[in-house]
């Protein structure tokens, strides 16, 4: 069994960043209570991914703030890039680069060939898969054809035409890569960018899509978006037999209303 964590939408502002938002203020201290969370568990994860919007606004400065806070993870970090990132930024402080290309990579993971694209349209909420990239990854699935794929990309794909276009890619997007992907064992597709906990099949792939660090959204508000508290991390098992998600509430702050001990646990069977 593989096990690994997702983590997405993490939206860290350095204090001197000037950043307006009320609502990030303690994404950094959060951050650093999942790092220490993950780093205790007692099975520790194949790997962790964050799946874009690393921060809030995209500054060198926060970029810094978020790899000091990540540095301490025992486990080995995949990082995609989503629509509050600046690839400039990114680039700069992870890559010690100068560039504003897309990144993209991919690489194993305890038996799984994780893919990571880049749907970042900058200036714009809604994603998309350049022609770059789809060529970048007809070429990475050739590789590792043993091994399943674990797809990473901040926007998921777009699965209703009737559904807001700001929360996915492009429907182009979307179905070159359902044809691309066909006939490719793939555990799943990891997103964020809608902060929700959400898994739904395409085509029999898995889209898990996590509400992430920041906040997440009242699904029964129908009418307007109304972001209430909330964060989660999601515990991932891939099995040969297929994937399991489990959300991790981390926020609200859980009141405990009792322990039943591990030895009536086994009992009761």
């Amino acid at each position: 069994m593989t096990r690994f964590v997702h983590l997405t939408d993490i939206h860290v502002s350095h204090p001197d960043a000037g950043d307006p938002s009320a609502n990030v203020a303690g994404n950094a201290a959060m951050l650093e209570q999942v790092v220490g969370i993950i780093n205790a568990m007692d099975r520790q994860p194949d790997f962790v991914v964050a799946s874009g919007d690393l921060t809030n606004m995209g500054d060198p400065a926060s970029y810094g703030l978020i790899k000091d806070i990540l540095t301490p993870l025992a486990a080995p970090l995949v990082l995609a890039l989503g629509n509050h990132d600046k690839r400039e930024g990114f680039h700069q402080v992870f890559e010690n680069a100068t560039s504003d290309a897309p990144y993209f990579h991919d690489a194993v993971h305890a038996g799984l060939h994780v893919i990571t694209l880049d749907t970042m349209v900058p200036g714009h909420v809604a994603g998309t898969i350049c022609d770059a990239q789809f060529d970048y990854l007809a070429q990475a699935l050739t590789r590792h054809a043993e091994l399943p794929k674990l797809i990473v990309m901040h926007h998921p794909p777009r699965i209703d035409d009737a559904g807001l276009p700001w929360g996915s890619i492009d429907m182009d997007s979307t179905n070159r890569l359902a044809d691309m992907l066909r006939g490719h064992r793939v555990a799943a597709i990891l997103s964020g960018h809608i902060h929700i906990n959400q898994v739904t099949q395409w085509h029999g792939i898995p889209i898990v899509v996590s509400m992430g660090l920041n906040s997440t959204v009242d699904l029964l508000e129908t009418r307007d978006l109304r972001l209430i508290e909330g964060r989660t991390i999601g515990m991932c098992d891939w099995r040969d037999s297929g994937l399991t998600v489990s959300f991790v509430p981390l926020t609200p702050e859980a009141r405990e209303l009792g322990v039943i001990d591990r030895a009536r646990l086994l009992a009761f069977s």
